[in-house]
């Protein structure tokens, strides 16, 4: 009969697979997560996590990066492919949500980010968008088919994005009026939206002025970090889509400038040790 000792290391072996299991599944969902977001679903410490991943590491089926880790294989991707694999399925329903509020024959205008790749991807059983965007992908992507009008703002494309900046795309982009003007930010708290690149911050503050309902879609990992850039304030927007509540602090200034908050349907979110709802 199996000692006690033997007993317990088979059972927290058996833990310890399911939790890999686990992470490698995420993963194949998620694309790239952070130390901390895998901490949070899995409902453990973040040290419980490093130790897991060691192994997975060890064997070649995760990479780990600063502060993140990434399903092996996915290193020779270009910057905006990797980030379309983080936390991608939070961005599909953001994306989801949203394309459920735009009507066909509407007018829409999109910048370049992660999460407007997937609301382009969202609208393809839509007909007869008028779309204006500075992003090759999400022209691409709806041009076409379904009766679609794409306009593209012009000038270099950048090689990690395919995106156009620039005075030249600004004044393109200022000439419309659009019904829904939607912008993703890399950074959210409780003074407004920021990102990382000026060129960036300044399209997507002009794409806001251009709509009707003036829209920011942005997953959790966004809340609580400081940009380098302001884009606007609270005000600057009519709503906010996002997959997870923000802290209260990002709820309450939202409130106060009478931003619309909208959190999305999640199905991949999980609390707790594999516990999805």
């Amino acid at each position: 009969m199996p000692s006690k000792r033997a007993i317990g290391s088979i059972m927290s072996t058996a833990i310890l697979s399911k939790r890999h299991a686990e992470i490698l599944r995420m993963l194949r969902e998620e694309g790239t997560m952070s130390i901390a977001d895998l901490a949070d679903r899995l409902g453990v410490s973040l040290e419980t996590v490093r130790r897991d991943v060691k192994p997975l590491s060890g064997d070649g089926s995760v990479v780990r990066m600063h502060g993140a880790v990434g399903l092996a294989g996915q290193g020779g991707e270009a910057p905006f492919e990797r980030r379309m694999r983080e936390n991608a399925a939070a961005k599909r329903a953001i994306a989801r949500h949203v394309a459920a509020t735009i009507g066909d024959g509407e007018s829409i205008m999109l910048d370049t980010g992660t999460t407007t790749s997937f609301l382009a991807r969202e609208l393809l059983g839509h007909r007869r968008l008028t779309v204006v965007t500075n992003s090759s992908d999400i022209a691409r992507t709806l041009a076409t088919v379904n009766g679609n009008k794409v306009y593209m703002a012009g000038g270099e494309l950048r090689s990690d994005s395919g995106a156009a900046f620039g005075v030249s795309a600004i004044e393109f982009i200022s000439r419309f009026s659009v019904d829904h003007a939607v912008i993703s930010v890399g950074a959210v708290d409780a003074e407004g939206l920021m990102d990382y690149d000026l060129e960036e911050s300044e399209f997507a503050r002009t794409v806001l002025a251009c709509g009707n309902r003036r829209l920011v879609v942005t997953d959790h990992s966004k809340f609580g970090r400081r940009g380098l850039v302001r884009v606007c304030a609270m005000e600057g927007v009519t709503g906010l889509v996002t997959d997870r509540p923000p802290p209260a602090d990002i709820a309450e200034a939202l409130a106060a400038a009478g931003v619309r908050l909208d959190v999305a349907d999640h199905p991949a979110r999980v609390d707790g040790a594999g516990e999805a709802h």
